[in-house]
């Protein structure tokens, strides 16, 4: 169990798309995440099955872009990340950058190193309880863990007993 305060910190979840598999950006998006400062207590590479995308993105149904969407989501293999970190949900969904490739500001994932408005590199959840609907689809009790960071005192600040 971590000897610094937690209680500020979010989870949420990420989910390296289809195409950044096939691009070979696993690693530069994990960086990013990393080198933020977000601690990963969960990720592991699945192919997606078409019920699973079906439910996670089940507030598109109807909307013209859905089965588009999970057929892009079912087509090749992703990797699913358990995040944390304080703001963690607001911090990921900043780094991803605007959800059209295009559109999104350089600096960011998407500003980078997507140009589709589909193929667009990661999916972040977009609220906290979106996380916690998110999470448990792709992992089971037992499958985030808990560990000690070393570098969080050079993340954040706990000089006044919070993270800061």
């Amino acid at each position: 169990m971590p000897d610094y305060p937690t209680e500020k910190f979010e989870r949420t979840l990420v989910i390296i798309k289809p195409d950044a598999l096939q691009r070979a950006l696993v690693g530069e998006v994990i960086r990013r995440f990393e080198q933020k400062g977000l601690k990963i207590i969960g990720l592991k590479m699945l192919q997606i099955g078409e019920e699973s995308a079906r439910r996670h993105y089940a507030m598109h149904q109807g909307k013209p872009f859905y089965e588009p969407l999970v057929r892009y989501m079912t087509s090749g293999p992703c990797v699913v990340m358990a995040v944390e970190g304080m703001e963690a949900i607001g911090v990921a969904r900043r780094l991803a950058g605007k959800t059209f490739g295009a559109e999104a500001e350089p600096g960011t994932i998407r500003g980078d190193l997507a140009l589709s408005y589909r193929f667009n590199v990661v999916h972040c959840a977009d609220s906290k309880e979106s996380a916690e609907r998110e999470i448990p689809l792709f992992f089971q009790e037992g499958d985030l863990l808990e560990y000690e960071v070393r570098n969080y005192p050079w993340v954040y600040d706990f000089s006044t007993g919070e993270a800061v």
